[in-house]
């Protein structure tokens, strides 16, 4: 009798905790949910450039976008990079892509780095300024901040297509109040080893030393 009880004292107490275990466990398929709802997205930062910014020449990790890449996630935790350069793009190119963009990534910050295939091809400045804008207004318009990184042309097209290629993104860096880096090239230009074959393109080596040039520009936009 006390053995028939015990067994049947036991079984309850094992239906009992079965019940308990059961009721918990719509908690526990919720908190991995939960968890993940409470981290926020990643931030983003979209580089929107041509060949030089693209990584030409070498693998796509070791270009200085990629590099980008590697520095926020040591130093910036939270923040991702999307690059969305192609080798040969001009800035109708970007203008025709960057409404697609922004909305597809939904960036933070974009950066906008092109018109070296503009003034190689001797592209009225007033064209490139009318594509460069819609760029940053694109940028704006979904929240964004806009790092404009220029260009700067060597004199065979004459001063004043020099000079006035160089002074539109001044010009627009001030109109659109974004940030400005003048010359995305400045620390390596007069380094002919610094350059490919072509004497256009850095090369790997290059790459660490673009990106030291391009982060304190880029650095404040990232709060």
């Amino acid at each position: 009798m006390k053995s028939g009880y015990a067994a049947c004292r036991h079984a309850m107490q094992w239906a009992i905790s079965l019940v308990a275990l059961l009721a918990l466990l719509p908690a526990f398929a919720q908190a991995p949910s939960a968890a993940a709802a409470a981290s926020p997205a990643p931030r983003t930062v979209l580089v929107m450039g041509d060949s030089l910014s693209a990584g030409y020449g070498m693998a796509a990790s070791e270009g200085w976008v990629s590099l980008l890449g590697e520095r926020l996630a040591r130093e910036q935790p939270g923040w991702q990079v999307v690059n969305a350069s192609i080798s040969g793009e001009t800035t109708a190119g970007g203008s025709a892509r960057i409404v697609a963009e922004v909305l597809r990534h939904r960036p933070d910050v974009v950066v906008i780095a092109l018109g070296a295939n503009d003034g190689l091809r001797g592209l009225p400045l007033a064209e490139a300024r009318r594509n460069l804008a819609r760029m940053i207004g694109a940028s704006q318009h979904v929240g964004a901040k806009v790092l404009l990184v220029g260009m700067r042309m060597p004199p065979n097209l004459g001063p004043d297509y020099t000079a006035g290629f160089e002074s539109n993104y001044r010009e627009l860096a001030e109109l659109f109040d974004t940030a400005l880096l003048p010359f995305l090239l400045e620390p390596i230009a007069l380094e002919r080893a610094a350059f490919q074959d072509d004497n256009l393109h850095p090369t790997v080596a290059a790459q660490s030393k673009l990106l030291d040039h391009v982060w304190p520009a880029l650095e404040p936009l990232l709060d």
